[in-house]
């Protein structure tokens, strides 16, 4: 097989799977340390969420840390991870959003295997495109990171990882359900078709069977999602080319709103004839890659690579009256070379291209004119170097600036630096620079925010820009044949420019605009992981968040952002891996409230702020040859969210609004779930 390098991300999954007969067939992710001494061999296992060595502050999550959680999708893989946190931005719509450094996902470049992914219109709801038992591992970069994949990195990478069509032959099942009947059925396989040539097909179904309202307010706390997933990947190797590719295509249906009017449960309307609010989401997307790899010089690790992918991404919405319908084309393409001067000097290059087009239709009014049209378009073309200097294992430095060239904001550069120096064993210290940018497109990436009484104002958004300066020091320290692994991290994030929500200045308006004044985010993160050697794992994390912005010329606490958060999560794993425990407990801290007004009714909208909140949750699994069975609950400390959404007895008033959400909106939770690993059949 070729060595490390660009290539690396295509030969890892067949690497592994030369050890995968000494795995357990449920946890191929399991990384085996094996020193052989005689007859006996001693095994460890490291831990599913680990720290990568390289100079950015960077971890890895594995299956085996995902398997912890039901998992069902990429927004419910961060339960056990203290560094990420995933929000509710509409309970009406099911939105949901990454937090990193206290900054929401919009900031967080979402990769899929390297490849810049799930922009735009699919942004909102991407988090729930991505099927839990489809990914072999995410890899989360935080603060600046590399330049290779673009210049939209301004609080951290995700990087997903599928599994591969390489990855050991056989055919794997998982299905789930839940409380309150959501079901969901995943299927994977792989074809080996010839010794250089595999194929793998991945599928996934989900429904839900029962609407639930757990606060009686008439709306579904969640939304019913009827999603069809389904995925074809391939792969072909040589001794000097590698080639991975695939098809993808989603068709989703999500029903949410009012499912009966709060004040008489048994109304086919309420006593002004209203119909029931209801929201409609119809999603269609259809995505292609490839990805060629040419390995010109081997003792160099000298290699040429192009990748290419397309999306089309089709969403017809409606939220009560208002209508948003866009589709959305993007096209991505690039060319790299990466050589190793030397084992200390390490040169990579490379041009991108990608293209963005948007055909919108909107209206926000009762009227039955034609919806507006709003059409935008974005070409960015660029070119990097990046140079990673490592004289020894204690010192890695890495150096890259970018060039592009957009058709709606002209020229700028990006550059950034990551340093990791190991003064002692067992002690690395980091510290990052640099910059990103990102072209927003409000009416896809916002139209979430229709589902509300407010005006949804838009205004002639710029490009954002923002400066990311970090620190990060770990230890290991050895105590009995044990080890505790503590790091601290601290991250600032400066925007120069940037696209602001307010909330604060109109009770009936909702305006994305441009900031006017300062914004900035300073977050501190320390986190403690003791794993033993007879099978338990305990971390404990607490990180503080303070993110304030301009609102109307005064500078305010980012609204709905928790102040600070706690976790705790325990794992026990019995001998011979034949049952699992697993809880994870969190306590997330309070934070402002936008200005409450004055309701038709003379209440109070709400509070001036929201208060700490726990969450519970555990999953206990018991391992099998070929199969294994998993059951749980989340959310046991059936902590609710009161009143979060805002009027509800009457959608179609100017006071409705669903946007006010700091924490869960339903109560708990219990699911079961199975996992077969047929093998090859």
């Amino acid at each position: 097989m070729p060595k490390p390098g660009i290539v690396a991300a295509f030969c890892a999954a067949t690497l592994s799977a030369l050890c995968s007969s000494a795995r357990n067939p449920e946890n191929p992710e399991d990384s085996i340390d094996w020193n052989h001494l005689d007859d006996f061999v001693v095994v460890k296992k490291r831990a599913g969420n680990f720290k990568l060595s390289g100079s950015e502050n960077a971890f890895k999550i594995d299956r085996s840390e995902l398997f912890k959680a039901a998992c069902c999708n990429l927004g419910e893989s961060f339960t056990t991870n203290p560094s990420v946190d995933v929000n509710y931005s509409d309970p009406a719509t099911g939105a949901k959003q990454i937090k990193l450094l206290g900054l929401s996902g919009s900031y967080v470049q979402l990769l899929t295997e390297t490849m810049p992914n799930l922009r735009g219109a699919a942004r909102p709801y991407a988090l729930r495109y991505v099927p839990g038992p489809w990914m072999k591992s995410i890899s989360v970069s935080k603060g600046c990171s590399t330049v290779k994949n673009g210049f939209e990195s301004m609080s951290g990478q995700i990087d997903i990882e599928y599994l591969k069509p390489e990855d050991p032959q056989g055919v794997a099942i998982n299905a789930y359900v839940d409380s309150e009947l959501k079901v969901e059925a995943n299927a994977d396989a792989n074809f080996h078709l010839s010794p250089r040539l595999n194929t793998e097909v991945l599928a996934h179904f989900e429904d839900r069977y029962m609407n639930h309202d757990g606060n009686d307010d008439g709306f579904a706390d969640t939304p019913d999602i009827r999603q069809f997933n389904l995925q074809n990947r391939w792969d072909y190797f040589s001794d000097s080319y590698i080639f991975h590719g695939g098809l993808g295509a989603i068709n989703e249906k999500s029903d949410a709103g009012q499912i009966s009017h709060s004040h008489d449960r048994n109304a086919a309307g309420s006593s002004t004839g209203n119909p029931l609010y209801e929201i409609e989401l119809r999603t269609q997307r259809y995505e292609a890659y490839m990805k060629h790899a040419f390995i010109i010089d081997r003792d160099h690790n000298s290699n040429l690579a192009m990748m290419a992918s397309g999306s089309f991404h089709k969403l017809d919405a409606s939220y009560g009256f208002k209508l948003y319908d866009v589709d959305e084309s993007n096209a991505y393409a690039q060319l790299m070379f990466e050589t190793d001067f030397s084992p200390a000097h390490n040169l990579s290059a490379g041009v991108s291209y990608n293209y963005d087009y948007l055909d919108q239709k909107l209206r926000q009014t009762q009227s039955l004119d034609e919806p507006g049209v709003v059409k935008e378009k974005e070409t960015t073309t660029g070119a990097y170097a990046q140079y990673t200097w490592k004289p020894s294992d204690k010192f890695t430095a890495m150096a890259g600036a970018r060039a592009d060239w957009s058709s709606m904001s002209g020229w700028f550069a990006t550059p950034r630096i990551n340093i990791r120096y190991s003064p002692v064993e067992n002690l690395n210290l980091r510290g990052s620079v640099g910059k990103g940018y990102r072209t927003v497109f409000g009416w896809a990436e916002y139209n979430y925010l229709m589902a509300s009484g407010r005006q949804l104002v838009i205004e002639n958004l710029n490009q954002e820009a923002s400066w990311n300066y970090g620190i990060n020091a770990d230890i290991s320290i050895p105590i009995n044949q044990e080890t505790i692994k503590i790091n601290a991290e601290y991250y600032y994030t400066n925007f120069d420019r940037q696209v602001i929500a307010d909330y604060d200045s109109d009770p009936h308006s909702l305006t994305i605009g441009n900031l006017s004044g300062k914004s900035f985010s300073h977050t501190f993160q320390i986190d403690a992981t003791y794993q033993s050697s007879f099978g338990l794992s305990i971390t404990a994390a607490w990180r503080l968040n303070d993110v304030k912005t301009t609102y109307n010329g005064r500078l305010l606490e980012k609204p709905l952002t928790s102040k600070y958060k706690g976790l705790l999560t325990a794992s026990f794993s019995t001998p011979m891996d034949i049952w699992q425990f697993d809880a994870t407990l969190q306590l997330n801290g309070g934070g402002r409230m936008p200005a409450p007004y004055r309701l038709n009714d003379g209440s109070w909208s709400w509070g001036e702020r929201f208060k700490a909140f726990p969450q519970l949750n555990v999953q206990v699994t018991r391992w099998f040859r070929h199969f294994s069975i998993y059951a749980g609950g989340e959310n046991l400390t059936n902590f609710k969210q009161k009143n979060p959404i805002i009027a509800s007895p009457d959608p179609w008033g100017p006071d409705f609004d669903s946007t006010m959400i700091w924490g869960p909106v339903h109560g708990a939770m219990a699911y079961v779930g199975i996992r077969f690993n047929f093998g090859k059949l």
